[in-house]
């Protein structure tokens, strides 16, 4: 269990939280690395237009930069016994990334 501090309060044990944390960054990475696929499958297949080869290069560098933070993230997390809570810089760059990705893989499809 956990301890006391030095000022008295308890200690916060954390439990599975990092764990499940980790775990959500991986299901997120694997749900852009399917919409980059799937993206790339419909540009190749048919009548590939320069219209959609852009939009299909475009979601894969933002699925490079999705898996850019969410590595940086996961490494975060695993190093420590406590990890920091996630910066704005980051929570928005996974949040644009991850808008952007869907934006252009729905373009791709209609």
């Amino acid at each position: 269990m956990g301890g006391v501090s030095a000022v008295g309060t308890p200690e916060r044990d954390p439990g599975l939280q990092p764990e499940r944390t980790r775990l959500a960054w991986r299901r997120t990475t694997l749900s852009g690395t399917v919409a980059a696929v799937l993206a790339a499958r419909t540009t190749l297949h048919g009548d590939p237009s320069a219209l959609r080869i852009i939009a299909c290069a475009l979601c894969c560098v933002l699925w490079l930069g999705f898996l850019l933070v969410a590595h940086t993230r996961i490494r975060t997390l695993e190093a420590s016994g406590r990890p920091p809570a996630l910066t704005p810089r980051y929570a928005a760059a996974a949040t644009l990334c991850t808008l952007a990705l869907a934006v252009c893989a729905s373009a791709l499809v209609f």
